[in-house]
């Protein structure tokens, strides 16, 4: 009987396994806390900048999406005659 597992999918056992888990990956540096430190402050100042910006947007797509339903619940009154 040919296996349908092909090799990167993991097969029931590996799956199911908590007796033997993966170890856990090194971290390759060490000694990264001084340009951590320095960088954070400038991602941090990006990430509020992109919230910003999102949120604008958002805004202007529900403002828009508003003002386009009650232009077509407007043109559906009018095509029926309710008002």
């Amino acid at each position: 009987m040919a296996s349908s597992i092909s090799n990167h999918e993991n097969s029931w056992a590996d799956q199911w396994d908590y007796t033997n888990p993966d170890p856990l990956p090194v971290s390759e540096t060490k000694n990264s806390s001084g340009a951590k430190a320095k960088y954070a402050k400038k991602v941090e100042e990006g990430l509020g900048k992109t919230k910003e910006v999102a949120s604008n947007g958002m805004n202007k797509v529900k403002s828009g999406a508003q003002s386009g339903f009650h232009w077509i619940k407007d043109k559906y009154q009018k095509t029926t005659g309710k008002q």
